[in-house]
């Protein structure tokens, strides 16, 4: 049989082969190395983002300004002035002075925005946008501030020749002078100086207010009113609640007519007043 390659040359052909790798293999070691990383093969993008950046800062190299946040404060509530706080059992009521007009409040109502929460010996809360604010009672030149409760003493009450306006009976009805409703709506502390006022209760529930004592000589002795009877409604609202006696009391500057329905014994009666 006839070789295509004679084995001279078949055996130098691998001997080529070898001495090729071994020179391949010795340039691979001496660029791992000895020779520098560069050129279009060894080059990378790199698509990761860096995780600090230059700032410029100002000419002045100062810190970059920050915008403050607007300080909120009181507000208006120091245009608002505690006069009077009348405690009672499971009321209270304040009167307060804003923008020269006199307000009486009781729990839960709003002057300016401010809603009235409590009151204690001398203070009262109010609160607004989830903040809450105390306001001192003003006190007087004598050293003591008008905090009255519901059995107020009528020894320093003032006379009748102090407060403006009469009761004349016509009658079949009473005409009340508007001046004096006039100084009771702006004087509250003189109501509980002329009459006592006392709570009515069946259990826990209250139905109304009876007349505990009246001053005699006071404006309220000539209103027909005795010593005993209850007060069951004031022109058609049940004063049943102490809200239905205050919004009553706030009212009362703007009435020209009044009908009082009371229960004295056991008989329920009416009361009518002319106003002028």
């Amino acid at each position: 049989m006839k070789h295509l390659f004679k084995p001279e040359v078949a055996k130098g052909i691998w001997t080529l082969l070898i001495l090729l790798l071994v020179i391949k293999m010795s340039w691979f070691v001496v660029e791992l190395l000895w020779l520098p990383t560069m050129g279009v093969d060894h080059s990378e993008e790199s698509r990761a983002k860096a995780l600090y950046y230059r700032v410029k800062l100002s000419p002045n190299d100062g810190a970059v300004p920050t915008t403050k946040r607007p300080v909120q404060t009181a507000g208006s509530i120091q245009d608002i002035k505690l006069l009077a706080i009348y405690n009672a059992s499971d009321v209270t009521v304040v009167t307060v002075e804003y923008k020269r007009a006199t307000k009486v409040l009781a729990k839960g109502e709003t002057i300016n925005g401010f809603v009235l929460e409590g009151a204690g010996s001398n203070y009262a809360t109010f609160s607004k946008d989830a903040k809450t604010y105390q306001i001192d009672l003003i006190v007087s030149r004598k050293g003591e501030g008008s905090i009255k409760s519901a059995q107020t003493s009528a020894a320093s009450a003032p006379s009748a020749d102090q407060i403006q306006g009469e009761v004349i009976d016509a009658g079949d009805h009473k005409i009340v002078d508007r001046s004096l409703l006039d100084h009771y709506a702006k004087n509250m502390d003189d109501i509980y100086k002329n009459i006592g006022i006392k709570e009515i209760k069946k259990g826990k529930d209250l139905e109304g207010f009876s007349i505990s004592f009246i001053r005699k000589g006071s404006p309220f002795s000539k209103l027909g009113l005795q010593r005993g009877d209850v007060i069951k409604a004031v022109n058609g609202q049940k004063i049943d609640s102490y809200n239905a006696a205050f919004d009553v009391y706030k009212n009362i500057s703007n009435i020209n007519n009044m009908t009082l329905v009371i229960q004295r014994g056991k008989e329920e009666m009416e009361l009518e007043y002319e106003v002028n």
